[in-house]
């Protein structure tokens, strides 16, 4: 496999023959094919798959007609108008890539929004550590909207750099980014059939593990651990379980964990502090807490009112 690694967006821009970037911490690339035409990413005749990692943070925004992505272990579903979000140091592997129409790329790195509001706030975009196969899948409006955005971080980008340049090219990336946020999540109510299946196969996971007998070996599973079982970031997991159960991933395993709880207190002689060993819970009292915060009762008043049925 051909590795390719970006420390730099000017090593970006002089590696793919476009133009040293004007900024060096920050470049908008615009390009428009003619109808018809396709622009192919890899060499006709080149079928071995190219590893790309970049040290910068980037947004593409293309019509994909052919080729696979790769992206953590699963495949990026390509189709119209998608656009793609990565971190810094995030690997993305691509074979016989080809797209067409109206391209626009995004580079900046960390240094240049350090500093400023976005530093803190990029962190909450959950899209840019999605390590799956869910890209944005614009409908024809949304494309159009952001185009326009992105024509406008250009026009700002080529403007004579003044002392507002900077202030206005992040005010518009922002947008960007919310716009972006508003339409991933249409984009996970829309697409329920793949968020009930996740969500089945998050259950799966949890049923293996128990019946392993692993909760008192090894603990409470944790929401990065179920997501690697899942082959999938445990941001995306966790925007799709909330937007089909309404409950987050952690809800979900507490939940599980008291239903059975329920069966195990049931049992004759049942302890309360052993049953919150045998689940995982380190601390009998924190077990406690939470099976009256779900049930409504305590464990002990749970025990005694089975009893008398």
């Amino acid at each position: 496999m051909k590795t390719i690694v970006f420390n730099t967006i000017s090593e970006f821009h002089e590696q793919s023959n476009f133009p040293p970037p004007e900024n060096p911490l920050f470049s908008i690339i615009h390009t428009k094919l003619k109808e018809g035409e396709t622009s192919d990413c890899e060499d006709e005749e080149q079928t071995e798959p190219v590893s790309l990692t970049n040290h910068f943070y980037s947004i593409s925004l293309k019509n994909i007609t052919s080729g696979e992505i790769l992206y953590g272990r699963t495949k990026y579903d390509c189709t119209n108008g998608t656009l793609l979000f990565t971190a810094p140091n995030q690997k993305m592997i691509f074979r016989g890539m080809a797209f067409n129409s109206e391209a626009f790329h995004i580079a900046f790195h960390k240094d240049y929004i350090i500093g400023t509001p976005l530093f803190d706030k990029i962190k909450k975009y959950n899209f840019f550590n999605y390590n799956v196969n869910e890209a944005l899948h614009l409908s024809p409006k949304e494309e159009e909207l952001l185009k326009t955005i992105f024509r406008n971080i250009e026009t700002e980008y080529h403007n004579n750099q003044d002392e507002f340049s900077k202030e206005i090219i992040l005010s518009h990336l922002e947008t960007l980014l919310k716009y972006a946020d508003r339409f991933y999540k249409r984009q996970f109510l829309n697409r329920k059939e793949i968020n009930q299946e996740l969500f089945t196969r998050f259950i799966g996971v949890l049923d293996v593990y128990v019946s392993a007998d692993l909760l008192e070996e090894k603990g409470i599973p944790t929401v990065e651990w179920m997501a690697s079982q899942l082959s999938v970031s445990h941001r995306y997991m966790s925007d799709t379980i909330k937007a089909e159960t309404g409950k987050t991933a952690v809800d979900q395993i507490n939940l599980y964990l008291i239903e059975e709880a329920k069966n195990l207190l049931l049992a004759p002689d049942a302890s309360i502090s052993e049953t919150a060993y045998k689940l995982g819970f380190e601390y009998p009292q924190y077990f406690s807490r939470l099976f009256k915060k779900k049930v409504g009762i305590s464990p002990k008043k749970y025990i005694e009112n089975a009893s008398l049925n």
